[in-house]
């Protein structure tokens, strides 16, 4: 899979790598930006603090 990722970059590899943090850049954005805020009000922990 990471290969044939990797042959379908254009580029020398140091453009490839650039290419590769700014598309992992952008997923960690969205997943933070909204991703997480969904599943966090969809997900209710129960957690007690101190029973006991």
């Amino acid at each position: 899979m990471y290969g044939a990722l990797w042959r379908v970059l254009p580029g020398p590899w140091w453009l490839r790598v650039l290419i590769l943090l700014v598309v992992a850049a952008a997923i960690l954005f969205a997943l933070i930006t909204w991703v997480f805020p969904v599943v966090d009000s969809l997900v209710e922990p129960n957690v007690t603090v101190g029973s006991g």
